[in-house]
């Protein structure tokens, strides 16, 4: 998660083929999902394959305000998955 840019958006089954384990996509999710330090390790980056904002330990609404915020400061980015 570290490495997912300010900004940016991945899927759950983006980092799982990332990790190179294609079939940890649960596994993952519920690692990001036992994350902590919300901010400082950016889980609300990773989002549902369809583009929802899917579980996030602070509540969707802020994961989705600190998706909106990080688009505002960089004046580009996504709340939702672009196909």
């Amino acid at each position: 998660m570290l490495n997912i840019d300010y900004g940016k958006t991945i899927t759950y089954s983006q980092q799982s083929n990332l990790m190179k384990n294609p079939l940890a996509i649960r596994a993952i999710a519920a690692a990001n999902g036992k994350n902590n330090l919300w901010v400082v390790v950016p889980c609300h980056r990773v989002i549902g394959s369809n583009g929802s904002l899917t579980g996030y330990a602070g509540g969707i609404w802020r994961k989705k305000w600190l998706l909106d915020h990080e688009a505002r400061v960089i004046g580009v980015g996504q709340t939702k998955l672009e196909l």
